[in-house]
């Protein structure tokens, strides 16, 4: 019997995701945008998002969200963070009991502090939940492109099974039980995003953004291990592997944003010449909160906290990471002991 994926969110990483389950499976995503559901359906094409990408033969659209929903044997939230609370409670009076949710969203709730299969958990419980996260370019991924993510699950069994809906020959899904390092590393790398866009528009070099992206991985960890998540993840396609694609990728929105930032345009000017989402945006404030209820030390996102609120410049947040005092690169836990030596 075949496993139904419905796909709420008709956005690039939504409509890339549900044509990757079609491959395997029957799949539905509904978009609110009646037009985008029509090209989907007739010209298997999103024209909104992916203009020039074919999406599966087999994928429809809907803009009935209770048909989409009720008839999901899966459901697959595409929405963005600050929009996920809303999308949960609109899906719950149709999605039948013990419906597994896997969410795509790199975010975390402002005010909440939640990491979104926390704030699905609040307004869907009893569904088991998890989400799918790694260094996934959209564009690239329906080129055909080789591809791997990782689906999260605290449940390894329904892990397994998620597995083999989204995996096809180019795109490779990787199995993993701890759900939080795995969240936590796709919403905090787009702060790192912002900072590396940051270099770029400044002009400084590959070694600068080596560095950012190095010291980035190290923050996030950080973090991302003192709110419970594993340190193997964050070596992973939920941590390294997407902090390397979003810090240096052209089609990175976070990078983009950061790159604009650093020649010299306000956050308000690049978002009116956006069509799309920056996550990092709205998740620089949290970290910064999540930082200090935690009592980690999170220079990065401080200076890009700096630029984001205009208190400064990209030169004035990279020159103030220059002036921290250097210390020891690894834990200062694990430093070695020489008073035997």
């Amino acid at each position: 019997m075949d496993i139904r994926v419905g796909v709420i969110g008709g956005g690039s990483w939504g409509t890339t995701v549900a044509s990757l389950a079609a491959h395997n499976t029957p799949t539905t995503v509904w978009a609110r945008d009646s037009q985008v559901v029509e090209q989907i359906n007739t010209s298997n094409r999103n024209g909104k998002y992916l203009p020039d990408h074919q999406l599966h033969a087999d994928l429809r659209a809907s803009d009935d969200l209770a048909e989409v929903v009720e008839s999901t044997d899966v459901l697959v939230m595409g929405v963005p963070s600050q929009a996920m609370r809303a999308a949960a409670k609109a899906v719950e009076p149709n999605l039948r009991a013990w419906v597994p949710i896997v969410s795509l969203s790199k975010g975390i709730e402002q005010g909440s502090m939640l990491r979104m299969t926390e704030v699905i958990a609040e307004e869907l419980p009893g569904h088991p939940v998890g989400v799918l996260t790694g260094p996934n370019l959209a564009k690239e991924i329906l080129s055909g492109y080789a591809a791997a993510a990782v689906v999260a699950m605290t449940d390894i069994t329904i892990a397994e099974r998620l597995q083999a809906l989204f995996t096809t020959p180019s795109f490779r899904v990787y199995t993993n039980t701890d759900v939080i390092g795995a969240e936590l590393g796709g919403a905090l790398k787009n702060v790192i995003a912002l900072a590396s866009g940051m270099a770029d528009g400044l002009g400084t070099g590959d070694n600068t953004r080596a560095a950012v992206i190095t010291r980035g991985l190290a923050e996030l960890t950080r973090l991302g291990v003192a709110m419970g998540g594993q340190p193997e993840t964050f070596a992973g396609l939920a941590g390294m592997g997407d902090l390397i694609a979003t810090c240096i990728s052209t089609q990175s929105r976070n990078r983009f944003v950061g790159e604009c930032l650093g020649e010299g345009k306000t956050l308000s000017q690049v978002i009116e010449e956006m069509n799309q989402v920056a996550e990092g945006v709205k998740t620089v404030p949290v970290v910064l909160e999540l930082a200090k209820r935690y009592g980690v030390e999170v220079p990065i996102t401080a200076e890009v906290a700096k630029v984001v609120e205009q208190t400064a410049n990209a030169t004035d947040a990279y020159e103030g990471l220059l002036r921290r005092e250097s210390g020891f690169e690894a834990d200062p836990a694990r430093e070695p002991d020489d008073s035997n030596r």
